[in-house]
């Protein structure tokens, strides 16, 4: 199935400038743009003044997950100039915010004591709706979400009287912004903003164990030694953010979101054991035709050849994606999942009445619902109709071969054809 899709994937074509950028790669060569660990460990020391990443921890293996990144990178990623230097200043940005994170730690050893307090996680398949519902939930004001700019910039942690005036704001929606430069389909198929929340993945990187690399690079020796790994120490790394940046700006609950969870709520729930869960569901044939075409414009910031190692299977494949999702109910059954701690939440109803759907979800995971977030989550959605970043095309084709691989998913969750 997704073999074939990915086959048939057509680049859309690339502003100009983008292309001259890309084409005086190939006559600068590789070393114009350093992606050796010497380099980036040198410079982020330099840009910081800073020199300890907090490798004094038995329990956190970051630098082996480094090298091993950035060794895939080089040999597997087949990356563009342009995607040489964005890549430069990421993998420079995840370095200095561990450097930095580690620094506030040593000097403010009471931040330890935070205490993170029955966080709320979406999560469900990309394309799910996911990315909507935590912008509408993030309406209300008991929940502290993470934006884009301070899981690109931490430190200082925010204070609560700068957090809508901080001058990192406009940095940070500068720099994820050049996405849509790039890239302008990129803006219909997601928003991003500097004040916009984001995914749990964007601010792990730090860990160096992350699907976000694995979903931003075709490197499949990375993918491998990621799923070999113990990702409860990723957990673990965002708990240690979670308590740097509530600690001068706190709500009574986190909201998070990000795919990238499903397949480790038991790791996730070790770390945050009175964790919420809420359960997307939309037809999996839908949101993973989506898939295919989203993340070959994300592998095609950096490459000209998007799925040139036909890795990130685990969420382009069908069978796959079956096997997860019959996880998700196996987790359930067997009280992996407690019962209280997690909800469902159909794409259709949620799109349809949205309203009707919040209010469910609410009341399934026992939290409140003020007629005053209502009304905020109610504005919300009224400006921010459906297709107002332009509408993101895509065919399914033909899926009754794939149909009956989610027959167990759809009627466990009544989740309906598209």
């Amino acid at each position: 199935m997704s073999a074939d899709r990915r086959q048939t994937y057509q680049h859309p074509p690339r502003p100009e400038w983008v292309t001259r950028i890309n084409a005086e790669g190939p006559v600068l060569g590789t070393g114009v743009v350093p992606l050796d660990s010497g380099s980036l460990l040198d410079t982020a020391r330099a840009n910081t003044g800073l020199t300890d990443f907090g490798d004094a921890d038995p329990d956190d293996h970051w630098r082996q997950h480094f090298e091993v990144l950035i060794s895939a990178i080089e040999k597997e990623a087949d990356l563009n100039l342009l995607g040489r230097l964005l890549t430069r200043s990421d993998l420079l940005v995840y370095l200095q915010n561990r450097l930095q994170v580690t620094d506030w730690y040593k000097r403010h050893p009471e931040i330890e004591a935070e205490v993170i307090t029955q966080p709320v996680f979406i999560v469900g398949l990309p394309r799910s709706g996911t990315t909507i519902l935590h912008e509408v939930l993030a309406q209300d004001e008991q929940f502290r979400y993470v934006k884009k700019w301070e899981a690109l910039f931490p430190c200082p942690p925010p204070q609560e009287a700068s957090y809508h005036s901080d001058p990192r704001i406009r940095r940070g929606h500068e720099l994820i912004t050049i996405q849509d430069r790039i890239s302008p389909e990129w803006k219909s198929m997601h928003d991003v903003g500097g004040e916009l929340p984001v995914e749990c993945i964007e601010f792990t990187t730090s860990s160096f164990l992350s699907e976000m690399f694995t979903a931003s690079f075709q490197i499949p020796s990375y993918q491998q030694y990621l799923q070999g790994a113990d990702i409860t120490e990723t957990y673990r790394w965002h708990k240690r953010m979670l308590r740097l940046l509530q600690w001068r700006f706190r709500r009574p609950h986190w909201l998070f979101k990000g795919c990238n969870h499903e397949p480790y709520l038991p790791q996730l729930l070790k770390v945050y054991p009175d964790a919420k869960i809420i359960l997307t569901h939309r037809d999996p044939i839908k949101a993973v035709a989506s898939v295919v075409s989203v993340q070959g414009t994300i592998f095609g910031f950096r490459t000209d050849d998007p799925f040139s190692r036909n890795s990130y299977d685990n969420w382009l494949r069908m069978d796959s994606v079956a096997a997860m999702l019959e996880q998700r109910i196996a987790w359930i059954e067997d009280g992996t999942l407690p019962r209280g701690q997690f909800a469902n939440i159909r794409f259709a109803d949620f799109s349809a009445r949205p309203l009707e759907a919040l209010r469910t979800l609410y009341r399934d995971l026992g939290l409140i619902l003020s007629g005053e977030s209502e009304l905020r989550m109610q504005r919300y959605l009224a400006r921010k109709p459906r297709g107002v970043f332009g509408v993101h095309s895509y065919a399914t084709g033909d899926d009754s071969a794939e149909r009956p691989l989610f027959r167990k998913y759809q009627s466990y969750f009544q989740v309906p054809n598209e």
